[in-house]
């Protein structure tokens, strides 16, 4: 039986496709506080400045200049043509993964293009502006609507089905993250101490846990996620 594999993805996929990552020197948060825009405690302060920063993302994803890169690509390609099971865990919120055609895919920390209502805590679909009077399709309720995303303080979603996975993979993929933030940042020490695992990191650069992996390869992700894509297809042959 072939051992599954699985990925995690960062803002570093995305990058290539014209979205901006975070946590590098021109990110979003170095022109952004995070306690303004992404945590509970600032929804409750100010939720028109929340609901304003996730429109003008909603927007620049839907822009047409915004698309799904090789990288993308070469992960459809090997969840299609690996004989055994793929899962894609993504950090990143954006639709990047679904447009190229990812099917076994979890959004831990949400989905920029859906959001939830706090009343009746039904998720829709979401690709206009929101705003603090805006109601819910399902309940109807004014202004309790927000952003589907997990926020600084939240747990992530579907946690337990991620480990479940981390303990059963014999390979670990992870692209374009920066290594930082937990739990995910803890995901190659699980796969490894779990489910045994070979461990390969891609990213521009060397992260914090890069010696935690079997191996590292820097440069862009639409260059090495192919080639890795490609290597781990041949060996499955």
């Amino acid at each position: 039986m072939t051992e599954p594999i699985v990925v995690l993805t960062g803002a570093g996929i995305s990058r290539e496709s014209g979205l901006a990552t975070f946590r590098d020197a021109d990110g979003i948060w170095a022109k952004v506080s995070i306690e303004e825009v992404a945590t509970p405690e600032a929804f409750r302060a100010n939720p028109q400045r929340v609901h304003q920063f996730y429109n003008d993302r909603r927007e620049q994803l839907q822009g047409g200049e915004v698309q799904p890169n090789a990288a993308h690509e070469a992960l459809v390609r090997l969840e299609r043509e690996y004989p055994g099971e793929v899962l894609v865990v993504t950090q990143n919120i954006d639709d990047l993964h679904e447009r190229a055609g990812q099917e076994n895919l979890i959004h831990m920390h949400g989905e920029l293009l859906k959001m939830r209502c706090e009343r009746c805590s039904t998720v829709h679909d979401w690709r206009t502006d929101a705003d603090t009077t805006t109601a819910c399709p399902g309940c109807g309720t004014a202004g309790r609507l927000r952003p589907h995303v997990v926020w600084f303080g939240e747990m992530p979603f579907e946690m337990d089905r991620i480990q479940e996975a981390l303990a059963r993979c014999g390979t670990f993929l992870s692209i374009g993250t920066s290594g930082t933030v937990y739990p995910a940042a803890g995901f190659v020490q699980l796969a490894k101490t779990m489910g045994d695992s070979y461990a390969i990191e891609a990213n521009l650069e060397p992260t914090d846990t890069s010696g935690l992996f079997d191996e590292h390869h820097s440069g862009p992700a639409g260059e090495q996620v192919p080639a890795l894509v490609d290597r781990l297809l041949k060996g499955a042959a």
